[in-house]
């Protein structure tokens, strides 16, 4: 089932999960040791990361350089196959701009579009460690909505070859990211709603956010988004704090601001058990206040902390 359908068939507020691939090395039991504890909850839908390869210059014997290029989390979309296979549970592939052509992005959706995968998250992906701003691949897409819109073509039987003939269409359901607290590339936000109406308008069904830590921001946000016409649902993105040293690298990596009032808690906090004890007791809070305004999922950034989000989730 894709994410509108299980949307539009639900009685209440649904729950999703969000999990970053196994570092290499790692076997897929990695995986499932995140997932089996989160299982119970029946999750509608599970969204599986996509990290862009990285770029290091090693020596060669002759004392030049080569470029080498490297993937610490391969293999998203043998992931997602696993996970359904296991669990019976729909899967979300992350498809991102960044480290793809054209073409690789083609292929790319017709292995999903193969292994019975209807749902994916469509992001243009950060700048890679060794660059100060985004570059795309030579061939690749630079903006989000121009890879959103490959994948609605493709959805109608568009090819990159334009000569295919009689071409089957895929049936992606495509999502979007949202921003409460704007894009940190956006000159303001009246700029950055512009850009997600775009998007909406080329085709995108549905916004999930950046996590936010205050829910009157995500209630503005969504009333900008229904004043500009962007009717569409709008899924919360939450994670857990869990620790002090988030209280400065959150901000800094996600661009996003912590309330005061939970800043002050867990400055006063000793110990890091007494932060996450804070941030859970916020998240519960969070969840259950969203879920009084209607939201139509809750969808949990595990990112390595599965039983924060098992403690929230039980409350709920």
């Amino acid at each position: 089932m894709t994410v509108i359908e299980h949307i539009q068939q639900a009685k209440s507020t649904l729950i999703s999960f969000e999990i970053l691939p196994p570092l290499k090395g790692k076997g897929i039991k990695a995986i499932y040791n995140h997932l089996d504890p989160l299982m119970e909850f029946k999750p509608a839908y599970i969204n599986v990361t996509y990290h862009r390869s990285e770029h290091i210059f090693r020596k060669r014997a002759d004392g030049n350089f080569e470029k080498v290029v490297i993937r610490k989390r391969p293999g998203t979309e043998a992931i997602c196959a696993s996970i359904m296979n296991r669990y019976n549970v729909d899967t979300v592939p992350h498809l991102i701009c960044g480290g793809f052509s054209v073409q690789e992005t083609e292929d790319a959706l017709l292995t999903l579009s193969y292994l019975g995968i209807d749902n994916v998250l469509v992001l243009r992906g950060d700048a890679a460690k060794n660059e100060s701003v985004f570059e795309p691949e030579p061939d690749g897409h630079k903006h989000a909505i121009d890879l959103l819109k490959q994948v609605v073509n493709l959805n109608h039987g568009i090819y990159l070859e334009e000569e295919l003939k009689g071409t089957d269409g895929t049936r992606f359901c495509t999502g979007v990211a949202g921003y409460p607290e704007k894009h940190f590339e956006a000159p303001n936000l009246d700029t950055d709603m512009h850009y997600l109406k775009a998007k909406v308008d080329a085709g995108a069904e549905y916004i999930v956010t950046q996590m936010f830590f205050d829910n009157k921001k995500f209630f503005a946000f969504v009333k900008h988004c229904r004043d500009l016409g962007i009717n569409v649902p709008i899924i919360p993105g939450l994670k857990p704090i869990t620790s002090k040293k988030q209280l400065s690298t959150i901000p800094r990596t996600f661009h996003v601001d912590l309330p005061a009032g939970l800043a002050d808690e867990i400055l006063k906090a000793p110990t890091d058990a007494d932060v996450e004890k804070i941030g859970t007791e916020w998240l519960i809070a969070q969840s259950k206040e969203l879920i009084s305004s209607g939201v139509p999922v809750l969808h949990f950034y595990t990112l390595g902390k599965p039983h924060v989000v098992i403690n929230v989730v039980k409350e709920l």
